[in-house]
């Protein structure tokens, strides 16, 4: 949680956070500023001090309404500067990043760097800016980032937010579930709409999206729902032009997000329609059970990777090969079992090797259970996904509870 931050820049000697860009979109302003109409801005966090929000005058009371303490930029006069330097962009950008940062007395020690901006503007103004403060050193963190591990626990007003985006995301899934209970099956157990022609992927991907619109939410990483051969390989987004059938599986994942760059939910479930073949039935019933031992041994506090060794355990036990067998592995159980969710759709704590000792599930965390396996040469794979929250009881609760049916009956077909 956020005031987690000055102990964690403390231990890895950062004096600042220095974070760029826009409001929207943007994982680490966002944190801070909350989703507000700032295109751009400059966000500095000493250590031990208030945040300082840099803007432009047009968005002034936008920034203002972040609670920030807010200073307006124009005041360092960009056009002056711009002449100043025979109308170099990036040397003026640097000149008032220096003013910026002399101005809070922040001219020496280590600035770790985060946000979106472009990146060949950036990279040209930050040479001057070297240059301009050469007793400041500007680092990069990467997915490491102490940022990333302050907001690895959560607040309830961030419970808020995601418990809503629960809901809403449920809420499109028994949509899209209903719309294809209620298609007219063709004799060869395709789907059709009522103009006679087959349901697509793609056709069931649009009104996806358009129905999260409608909720006011966003699609902005796309959706996974894929049917057969494609459900065998994890991250198949689906091939647009195939056809619905009855009886093969189709993984829905579906990770929406709050209008304007807010918070993300992710959530799965696997489908058979009609019917589901019993190869079909015994894949989904292996990964039903590992998922519900998983969930009952959940413990507050253990390290996130430990519970990933254990679905490997368990799959394995069931006749799976798994990733910790083979790290190329394109059947069975070929992925980590969960990962952080909140402002990314993927964020600390990490499940997988690459994870370090603060990667735990932490009082406040936010986690996805996602065990699954894949074969795409049986034509079939299976994944159930739910977003949990640890309590700071101690609890392990689901955000938004769904149905995990296999088979969805359709209302126009009979076997």
């Amino acid at each position: 949680m956020k005031n987690d931050l000055n102990r964690l820049m403390e231990r890895e000697n950062i004096n600042a956070i220095w974070i760029l860009g826009s409001a929207a979109h943007n994982a680490a302003m966002t944190y801070f500023t909350g989703s507000v109409h700032v295109s751009s801005g400059d966000l500095l966090i000493p250590r031990g001090q208030e945040p300082v929000l840099f803007c432009n005058a047009m968005e002034r009371e936008e920034a203002a309404s972040t609670g920030l303490k807010t200073i307006n930029a124009a005041k360092y006069n960009y056009i002056e500067l711009l002449k100043e330097t025979g109308g170099n962009e990036s040397k003026a950008g640097a000149l008032i990043r220096k003013k910026m940062f002399e101005e809070i007395g922040l001219t020496k020690g280590r600035v770790s760097v985060y946000g979106k901006t472009e990146l060949g503007e950036f990279l040209g103004m930050l040479n001057y800016l070297r240059e301009l403060l050469p007793a400041v050193e500007f680092i990069g963190e990467g997915s490491m980032s102490i940022l990333l591990e302050t907001r690895a626990t959560k607040d309830s007003q961030e419970i808020d937010h995601l418990r809503r985006m629960g809901k809403i995301t449920t809420e499109v899934v028994a949509q899209t579930a209903l719309n294809l209970q209620n298609c007219q099956v063709r004799k060869d157990e395709v789907l059709l709409n009522p103009d006679g022609q087959p349901v697509t992927i793609g056709a069931v991907k649009t009104r996806i999206t358009l129905w999260l619109a409608e909720k006011g939410v966003e699609n902005p990483e796309g959706t996974i729902f894929a049917i057969g051969r494609d459900a065998g390989i994890p991250h198949s987004a689906g091939t647009p032009d195939d056809l619905i059938r009855l009886g093969k599986t189709i993984i829905f994942d579906i990770y929406p997000q709050e209008a304007g760059g807010g918070y993300f939910f992710d959530f799965t479930r696997t489908w058979c329609l009609g019917y589901a073949p019993a190869e079909e039935a015994e894949l989904f019933q292996d990964v039903k059970e590992v998922y519900d031992i998983i969930m009952g041994e959940l413990v507050m506090n253990q390290y996130a990777p430990d519970f990933q060794d254990r679905t490997c355990e368990l799959f394995e036990a069931r006749g799976h090969k798994t990733i910790r067998q083979d790290s190329q592995l394109e059947s069975g159980y070929v992925h980590s079992l969960g990962h952080g969710l909140g402002l990314d759709v993927h964020e600390r704590p990490w499940f997988g090797k690459g994870a370090k000792p603060e990667d735990i599930l932490a009082p406040g965390s936010v986690i996805t259970i996602e065990p699954g396996l894949y074969y795409p040469e049986k034509g079939m794979g299976c994944r159930l996904e739910d977003s949990v929250w640890v309590r700071p009881d101690g609890k392990m609760e689901i955000l938004a509870d769904y149905p995990y049916d296999l088979v969805l009956p359709m209302k126009h077909w009979k076997a």
